[in-house]
């Protein structure tokens, strides 16, 4: 688990509070709201796969009580995983939900192993998609594995009642190679 207390808290903005833009081509990545797990299975020709990181109980970041509307150091459900293709790790995703929200939902995100949460949170109609945001990410929240500084990264909460997954993407810089842009860096 990389340590978070070095870092400071991303500043996530929308796609109108972003000043200077990325390129067309890194915000078609950023901002489309269709599935990512989807366009990284047609990109990579279904050499796709999850690789779990971590999955437990933990308190959530400042950045991430706050986007859930939960008082600091909330316990929360934390899963970590890269998303591959073609074996390369392209993007680490994290997502997170309230303790309290999660036992009463009736979603088991401790079950999911290598399957893309992704994929289930677009398959279940009753969740609805918050407004994506950016930020370049912290290195040190990242795996050792893919420290580098200032990649962009998106989020955005997934809800349900009252539930809300967290989601964050990061793009790393094997992604970038396979969709042949040059490792943009993040806001």
């Amino acid at each position: 688990m990389p340590d978070t207390a070095l870092a400071p808290s991303p500043c996530w903005l929308n796609a109108h509070q972003l000043d200077p833009k990325p390129s067309a081509a890194v915000s078609e990545w950023l901002f489309n709201e269709d599935s990512l797990t989807r366009r990284l299975t047609h990109l990579s020709g279904d050499h796709f796969s999850v690789t779990p990181l971590f999955e437990g109980w933990q308190p959530l970041r400042a950045d991430e009580c706050s986007a859930l509307g939960v008082a600091p150091n909330s316990q929360g459900w934390v899963r970590e995983v890269y998303l591959r293709g073609k074996q390369q790790p392209w993007v680490f995703a994290r997502s997170v939900a309230t303790r309290d929200a999660l036992q009463g939902s009736g979603l088991d995100l401790a079950q999911l192993g290598s399957r893309s949460l992704g994929e289930l949170l677009f398959s279940d109609r009753a969740f609805d998609r918050g407004e994506l945001q950016v930020s370049a990410y912290p290195a040190q929240w990242l795996p050792t594995a893919a420290h580098s500084e200032n990649l962009w990264a998106r989020r955005s909460c997934f809800t349900r009642g009252e539930l809300g997954v967290l989601v964050a993407e990061v793009f790393l810089p094997a992604f970038w190679q396979a969709v042949e842009i040059d490792t943009p860096k993040g806001g």
